[in-house]
């Protein structure tokens, strides 16, 4: 008896052409859209930085491959109907593969589970296959498949399933996203597009924080803008030197280059800095501002006085107009906090905001709600930063 009658095989073509459209659609915007940056570290990483990914391109690549995947697993089990989107099942395994990409592939990389869980799938899979097409030829042949039938509800209910699943064994790790495509806006020179990157979320790392004030001093903002996102780490995270933040695609010496000079050798990130201070072809702002944020990052506030005196003086007088938002936060803070202040800084605006602060504070005995009820409001300043984090 033939089961692969031509009538049968073209009352399936509605199903087998929606779940080609489902899955085509899927694959490229999982591909273009979310997981192109991880892509492109891993490429990165894996070529040695020689060649690199063309988003674009290799979502509509990887798309085109596994759908003729899919096209050839149809032709050798044809599955129909409901069951049609078992087909599907080793593109969408293939592609997960391929988006599971370890958060520090830039320092070693594997195949992980892989090696096991990908024949164990296939095989599991082909149990399943072979005993849905038993079960597909005692299906009635007149049964509609319509965009509102049952066997089309069931085979997108499957499609469904798969892409839950495909989404799941991939990266989904929210920072390291934030992470890859900040660097890729700083390959582009966009520093404005990597501060973009992640600007609501608190969570954060030492590498993407580093990233975040390289763009920051680039623009002439980090005393103005670096408590606006999360800062997990202090000073020593602040460059990559000394192996606790680093990047994962874009040249460390790109970095270097845009501050005057690459450091030698085993050096402390003061060290450095101090160094570069000394050098007149150096950019003096932007080293300023790396010393003065990392001083408010250990919260050394006696020190940040003293350099502040030193960086934003004339004729030995601090120049107090137009000072950076977290600078003029931090003197009004040490203002408040000292007995005898070796300098004394007033601003309306700013002392008035304290005196709010205080009045705030003074509501809530309770610690954890008072840090709730000041978060609220304060988060984002200095002042907040020094005393809740």
């Amino acid at each position: 008896m033939n089961y692969n009658h031509p009538q049968r095989n073209s009352s399936t073509l509605s199903i087998r052409l929606m779940c080609a459209i489902v899955f085509c659609l899927f694959s490229f915007c999982f591909l273009y859209l979310f997981q192109s940056d991880i892509l492109a570290a891993a490429q990165h990483a894996l070529s040695n930085g020689l060649t690199s990914y063309k988003p674009l391109t290799g979502a509509i690549i990887i798309t085109l491959v596994l759908q003729i995947l899919q096209l050839l697993i149809y032709s050798l089990i044809q599955l129909r109907k409901r069951f049609h989107a078992l087909t599907y099942l080793p593109s969408m395994l293939v592609l997960g593969f391929l988006t599971d990409i370890n958060s520090d592939i830039d320092l070693h990389h594997s195949i992980g589970y892989w090696y096991w869980l990908f024949p164990l799938v296939m095989l599991i899979w082909l149990g399943v296959s072979l005993i849905a097409k038993q079960f597909q030829e005692i299906e009635p042949d007149n049964e509609s498949l319509g965009l509102l039938s049952r066997p089309m509800w069931v085979t997108m209910l499957l499609m469904a399933l798969l892409i839950i699943g495909t989404v799941s064994i991939s990266n989904t790790n929210a920072v390291f996203h934030y992470r890859m495509r900040a660097e890729s806006c700083l390959l582009k020179g966009d520093y404005a597009g990597a501060l973009d990157q992640g600007k609501k979320s608190l969570e954060s790392d030492y590498n993407l924080q580093m990233i975040r004030m390289f763009a920051l001093n680039m623009r002439g903002e980090l005393g103005e803008r670096l408590f606006n996102y999360p800062t997990p780490g202090k000073s020593d995270v602040m460059l990559p030197i000394g192996g606790k933040s680093r990047f994962a695609m874009y040249p460390a010496d790109s970095l270097y280059k845009a501050l005057g000079a690459r450091p030698r050798g085993e050096m402390t990130m003061a060290k450095y800095l101090e160094l570069m201070q000394r050098r007149d072809s150096t950019d003096d702002k932007k080293i300023a501002d790396y010393q003065l944020c990392g001083l408010l990052l250990d919260k050394s506030l006696d020190e940040f006085v003293r350099q502040l005196r030193i960086h934003y003086s004339a004729n030995d007088t601090l120049i107090i107009d137009n000072l950076p938002k977290h600078y003029r936060e931090a003197m009004t803070l040490y203002t408040h906090k000292r007995y005898n202040p070796i300098q004394v800084y007033h601003n309306s605006v700013m002392d008035e905001d304290w005196n709010n602060l205080q009045e705030l504070e003074s509501k809530y005995p309770d610690k954890v709600e008072r840090k709730g009820k000041v978060e609220e409001r304060y988060r984002g300043t200095y002042w907040y930063y020094y005393e809740y984090e």
